[in-house]
């Protein structure tokens, strides 16, 4: 259905926009003695990672490295992904 399409691309991009906001607001935390920047950057990532294949592979292939990054980040992202719903039509299907 077309409405259903339209509301899943509308929150598809506030979830990109948001996962850009937090790694921007990320990037002045590490420069910022008072922004917990590491952990804006993993929640940016971990956004980005749900709306983008290109960014979960890349995250993939950088924690793979550090199984309990990695494991934690999995779950971080399986976590938001129940709140966020589904993204892409293959999993609405």
């Amino acid at each position: 259905c077309l409405r259903n399409r339209m509301k899943r691309h509308i929150k598809k991009t506030a979830v990109i926009v948001t996962g850009i906001f937090f790694v921007l607001l990320g990037i002045l935390g590490l420069a910022l003695p008072f922004l917990q920047g590491f952990l804006f950057i993993t929640i940016g990532l971990i956004l980005l990672s749900i709306s983008s294949s290109r960014v979960r592979t890349w995250v993939e292939s950088h924690t793979r490295r550090y199984p309990k990054i990695h494991s934690g980040f999995a779950k971080l992202e399986q976590w938001i992904s129940k709140i966020v719903g589904p993204l892409d039509d293959e999993e609405a299907k």
